[in-house]
């Protein structure tokens, strides 16, 4: 008789889905608060642009050598530290009254959050089917998306009862006690987790090689020469630097360019990420799916990817051109939500790409996707301050130009693992 297979791993990318949340709630409780810390601290927008970016320093530093820890020490042990170090710094921006102070704490906040992508890419290697791949990606996706959808209300809401500060301290207590969570829960392998049976196990590990769970160190040197490798790291550099505009700027740029209220901006902000939240998660669902029915990887990641930046360009143009309040949020709402599809091909490719070395690859992309969040806030602000809001909207939207190119070299048919054991006969 065949055992019924257990289902813990779709528990643990639910507490995967609220790690994302809370650590992205970390991030737009600083954009939302961004006013308020403006007045109170006497802040420029340069000023609130390289808080920003300190955060992104500290973060884009810690990708690769989060990628290689996650790998060598296991996603556990990685992710509930980098969970524990980023949660003690949110709490303490919540006692910054400078601006050395503010950027410092941003910044080893930052160093704190940088493992956990790539942690998170190791995890949905060990943890999930091939044919999973895409649909696991998307509760991380969706858990970073649904921060900001709740967040600006949320924050708002938490601001006007207690102020600014406390909003930081609250996050910061919950980051804490997910942190314990993940670390009593996500076994490095499923095989050694007391809620997972051998049935799932043996699903799980469908296609895996056998020694998965040896340490090794990724082939870099190999990687380095690869197009693929170069391809999916600028991709996801533009794909970020969109991404990382709206959550700098949608709350000041609403309040300034559209003059919308402090109330009337927290309800406004969430309706683009709520879009994207909805669009990953579907996203991820479609793209598996057509995987499994024989579509090739090229067509259903690579072409959604190109369509997610097209038509967020197009419409985020509209969007900086559009003359009412109600047609701006509608347009931008449309343009960020159309990256899901990016996003979610970007995470998927990865996956494909990287195989054992999961971990590395992730590293790398989010590494160039968070040089993309380093620029972003302050060459948003200094357009919008020299040229005004619409020219760094239009500048944003023609970016994505470059991120279509790079994704026709991405090619998620060949994984870089194969081009590892191609260069090593040679060697031989």
């Amino acid at each position: 008789m065949n055992q019924k297979k257990t289902n813990f791993r779709w528990t643990l990318a639910g507490l995967m889905f609220f790690i994302s949340f809370i650590s992205y709630m970390d991030r737009v409780n600083l954009s939302v608060a961004t006013p308020s810390i403006m007045q109170e601290l006497g802040f420029s927008k340069m000023d609130m642009g390289l808080i920003q970016t300190a955060f992104f320093v500290g973060y884009a530093f810690m990708q690769i050598p989060g990628g290689i820890m996650g790998e060598f020490w296991g996603h556990r042990r990685v992710l509930a530290i980098a969970a524990t170090w980023w949660s003690i710094f949110t709490a303490l921006t919540g006692a910054c009254s400078n601006f050395t102070f503010f950027a410092a704490t941003r910044a080893m906040f930052g160093l704190g959050e940088g493992p956990m992508a790539p942690a998170i890419g190791r995890f949905i290697y060990r943890w999930f089917n091939p044919s999973e791949k895409g649909r696991a990606s998307s509760f991380m996706l969706s858990g970073v998306f649904f921060g900001p959808v709740v967040g600006p209300t949320l924050t708002v809401a938490l601001m006007m009862a207690f102020g600014w500060r406390s909003v930081f301290v609250i996050f910061g207590v919950l980051g804490l006690v997910i942190a314990g969570l993940w670390y009593w829960l996500a076994k490095d392998s499923p095989r050694t987790s007391p809620y997972v049976n051998v049935a799932e196990a043996d699903y799980i590990e469908e296609g895996l090689s056998a020694n998965a769970d040896k340490k090794e160190l990724a082939p870099w040197r190999i990687f380095l020469g690869s197009s693929q490798f170069w391809a999916i790291g600028i991709q996801y550099f533009i794909t970020d630097y969109i991404m990382f505009v709206f959550l700098a700027w949608l709350p000041l740029y609403l309040m300034e360019a559209q003059n919308f209220s402090l109330q009337k901006m927290g309800i406004a902000a969430s309706f683009p990420w709520a879009a994207l939240c909805i669009v990953t998660a579907t996203c991820g669902y479609i793209s598996d799916k057509l995987v499994t029915s024989g579509v090739s990887r090229y067509k259903s990641r690579t072409l959604l990817g190109i369509s997610g930046l097209i038509l967020c360009c197009t419409t985020l143009y509209l969007g900086a051109v559009a003359t009412t309040p109600s047609m701006n949020v509608l347009w931008l709402t449309i343009s960020l939500g159309s990256l899901g599809f990016t996003f979610n091909a970007s995470w998927a490719a990865c996956l494909d790409i990287g195989g054992k070395f999961a971990g590395s690859v992730s590293g790398w992309m989010n590494f160039w996707g968070n040089l993309g969040g380093i620029a972003a806030p302050v060459v948003t602000a200094w357009i919008a301050t020299n040229y005004g809001w619409q020219a760094a909207i239009v500048t944003t939207a023609a970016s994505a130009v470059v991120g279509i190119i790079a994704w026709l070299a991405v090619k998620p048919d060949v994984p870089l693992a194969i081009k590892v054991e191609e260069k090593l006969e040679k060697i031989a």
